[in-house]
């Protein structure tokens, strides 16, 4: 009988393509969604977080539960309202998990959360982070804080947790790939603010085999770096993506202010730094990246 797998937040960039890869491995999928939709080979289940409700036969006979459910930070401005939903929608939703779980008495082989590399802080410069060091004080950084502090409530039920702070995910599907390379394909390519700021990215496929190693691997527990190394600056992705494309890059950097004037408090997710090391990946698993160099990254993403 094959294993089950309940994603939230299934529908999204990664989950779609782990969907693939999980079905593709023989395991049964189902999804937590808040509306009832048809997936194929996908057995979908409502949940409303507000109204602490997730349907019946959702959670049972779960092995392996993976949440990425969670308002998309770069979508729409950054109102005290659309603030609250950023918050709750990853907190909220575990807790509400964690409760039903308890009052089930359902124990899955392991919890897979998301988390994003913003923990250490929406721009941090030169400093290099591992997984020990400390959170920044800003707002993303305080929703990842929270965020994992809702993990915790899993984490109690005596199942093994699994954290993956993950930096730009490259895929065509969404993200930030789709937005840069349209205006490089018509050669308009350039750098934001100073360019100088750092990128810590990982393709769509190393992501979710991550993910994947994680669940299935009881050696991994706790928090680890999601993101391919080195890191690149703002300036030389830019590049490197100009490059895979096969077009030139000329236009001069687009300035801080313009950003800030079209984007207000959310441009910090385009003209923040953040030098990611993926250091417990490296030393203590076993993980290979299938793409650990940027531009054959890009170029794969790029012709699908």
């Amino acid at each position: 009988m094959a294993q089950k797998v309940l994603i939230t937040g299934g529908t999204g960039l990664i989950g779609k393509r782990l969907t693939t890869l999980l079905i593709n491995k023989g395991y049964e999928v189902a999804y937590l969604t808040r509306k009832k939709i048809n997936i194929p080979s996908v057995q979908v289940y409502e949940w409303d977080v507000k109204n602490n409700y997730i349907e019946a036969g959702a959670l049972e006979g779960t092995d392996y539960l993976i949440h990425l459910a969670g308002a998309n930070v770069a979508e729409g401005r950054w109102t005290e309202e659309r603030k609250k939903e950023i918050f709750s929608s990853r907190t909220d939703s575990i807790k509400l998990i964690a409760q039903k779980l308890k009052e089930l008495n359902i124990t899955p082989r392991s919890f897979v959360s998301a988390s994003g590399s913003s923990y250490y802080g929406e721009d941090t410069g030169d400093i290099q982070h591992t997984e020990v060091s400390p959170p920044g004080k800003d707002f993303l950084s305080e929703v990842t804080v929270q965020w994992e502090k809702a993990a915790q409530s899993v984490t109690d039920l005596n199942v093994r947790t699994v954290i993956l702070r993950t930096g730009v995910v490259l895929s065509m599907d969404g993200g930030a790939v789709p937005e840069m390379a349209r205006p490089a394909k018509l050669g308009f390519g350039a750098p934001l603010g100073s360019g100088k700021q750092w990128i810590s990215w990982i393709h769509i496929d190393d992501i979710c085999r991550m993910y994947i190693e994680s669940m299935q691997n009881d050696s991994w527990s706790g928090v680890y770096n999601a993101v391919a190394f080195p890191p690149a600056t703002n300036e030389n992705f830019t590049k490197q993506l100009t490059k895979a494309l096969k077009k030139p890059q000329w236009l001069p950097n687009v300035p801080s202010f313009a950003l800030r004037l079209a984007f207000g408090e959310m441009a910090n997710v385009v003209l923040g730094s953040n030098y990611i090391i993926n250091q417990r990946i490296k030393e203590e698993t076993d993980f290979k990246y299938e793409f650990p160099d940027l531009l054959e990254a890009l170029k794969d993403v790029l012709k699908k």
